[in-house]
């Protein structure tokens, strides 16, 4: 078969190459082999080869948290075996998905409708998952609630607005770039604000004197800050990601003062302390918001798995207009 692989960890366009010719990997029990269609390009596939993100593979390794594919194989138990032949979501966070043929847990590759697309199976955990586990799950914004959002122009904060919108919470959206405001008000944003118009804490009392009482963040650095600045007393934020690769410097007296929780959230780790049936729900909940265009995801470009230095360049250019997307196969 043919793989993506980095064998040190830098640039992503620099390190990572194309090995042909290589054994596809074979099946435990419990396991699955999948024969892989497309796999979007996230910020946390940029970074984990970046040698940046929160799990480090041994090297030589090959990238692709998530992905879409058809179960070719498996190594025994019940699920593996009902999985047989079926066109799955495929999460993988072991072998990598930009690869001809990947395997990973049966527990970790969803069945998806035909009337699903490649290009939106393929993206069907990462954004869509965090994104209504957040705001519902987690942190359970309920209707009538402000919660602010950093890097509002991504596709996961364009899910969010979407979202707020349908169950009737109310979004406030930080943005970089002014041409974003538009754009973000047609979704069904409340407010969007842009950044270089003053402190976000400033700019969000002006709109809710009080602060708002939820946040999410996956910027960190001075962006993290101020968002957690914005919280009202007793309110919650929740970090998810780190594009600014910056740390966040809040002084500890404003969390005392003002009773504020600030957590982590990763996925992966989430879904690993969730029941089955929690995880049955989520993915119900969210193959249902696909199909009524509430979590879809807009695609900029898709790429072929020899062109993977040209898809990682253009997945990190800013104002790219949606994710880019590997295709690996066919039907």
């Amino acid at each position: 078969m043919k793989r993506v692989v980095f064998d040190r960890f830098g640039p992503p366009a620099e390190v990572l190459r194309i090995e042909d010719d290589v054994p596809a990997p074979q099946p435990g029990f419990g396991e699955v082999l999948v024969r892989m269609l497309a796999s979007p390009v996230n910020p946390s596939d940029l970074m984990y080869v970046a040698g940046k993100y929160g799990l480090k593979p041994a090297l030589p390794a090959t990238p692709g948290f998530e992905g879409v594919g058809v179960v070719e194989a498996t190594g025994g138990g019940p699920l593996a075996w009902w999985r047989k032949g079926k066109r799955v979501a495929v999460i993988n966070d072991r072998i990598g998905n930009w690869a001809e043929y990947t395997v990973t847990k049966a527990r970790q590759v969803v069945p998806v409708p035909d009337e699903m697309s490649d290009e939106q199976a393929a993206s069907f955990f990462v954004n869509p998952a965090t994104a209504l586990a957040m705001t519902q799950d987690v942190l359970k914004v309920p209707r009538g609630a402000w919660l602010l959002q950093s890097a509002a122009g991504g596709e996961l904060g364009k899910m969010v607005i979407r979202l707020g919108y349908k169950l009737a919470f109310r979004t406030i959206n930080v943005v970089r770039r002014r041409e974003q405001v538009e754009e973000l008000k047609k979704l069904g944003a409340d407010h969007v604000i842009v950044e270089s118009d003053g402190p976000i804490p400033e700019q969000v009392r002006k709109l809710v004197p009080d602060g708002v009482r939820y946040a999410i963040d996956p910027v960190g650095g001075a962006t993290g800050a101020q968002v957690i600045a914005s919280l009202s007393h007793g309110g919650r934020c929740l970090l998810y990601g780190s594009l600014s690769d910056e740390p966040v410097s809040v002084h500890p007296r404003y969390f005392i003062g003002n009773d504020l929780r600030v957590e982590g959230f990763w996925l992966g780790a989430w879904a690993k302390k969730q029941g089955v049936l929690t995880m049955l729900k989520l993915f119900r909940r969210v193959r249902a918001l696909m199909r009524e265009g509430v979590l879809q995801t807009h695609f900029a470009a898709t790429y072929p798995l020899e062109d993977v230095a040209k898809a990682v360049e253009h997945a990190a250019a800013p104002g790219k207009g949606g994710k880019v997307l590997l295709r690996i196969g066919v039907r």
